[in-house]
């Protein structure tokens, strides 16, 4: 089975803040697995990075910074395309919950005065792997479902 990891959960300190995710109950049952790491944020802006919200604004939800509020959505979006056109058969993405680029349900979105609207959104990388119709999960639920199995 070929899964799609965020970084930051494997360890790699790929975060915002040049930390990672690490979590080892996922990986230890991801054992046996081919994992494709995948940061889209680490690899359009590095590590550290400002912070990005994932905002409700006239042209769509955008990945606007956090420090000059920028719309960063652009090489986000364009990552998740060239991953997924590289990696065309991944069965199953596994995104690090409430992340503006991985979160697949968990994503805070906010308006334009930063009230938030909804802590159920979709980032925009786990947007592209749900269009392409892959699985999709957030890190944490795949982990609680594993504990109470």
């Amino acid at each position: 089975m070929k899964i799609a990891v965020s970084a930051c959960l494997a360890g790699q300190k790929c975060r915002y803040d040049g930390n990672d995710n690490y979590d080892i109950r996922l990986i230890s049952k991801l054992k046996g697995c081919e994992l494709i790491l995948f940061c889209p944020e680490d690899y359009a802006f590095g590590s550290p990075r400002a912070r990005m919200d994932l905002v409700q604004t006239a042209q769509g939800i955008q990945a606007i910074s956090g420090a000059s509020g920028a719309d960063l959505s652009a090489p986000i979006e364009q990552y998740a395309q060239t991953f997924f056109n590289m990696h065309p058969d991944i069965d199953l993405f596994i995104g690090k919950d409430r992340s503006p680029s991985c979160g697949v349900c968990s994503a805070k979105l906010y308006d334009k005065e930063k009230k938030l609207l909804s802590v159920k959104e979709t980032g925009l990388m786990a947007k592209e792997a749900k269009k392409r119709g892959i699985c999709a999960w957030d890190a944490e639920d795949i982990v609680l479902a594993a504990l109470f199995k």
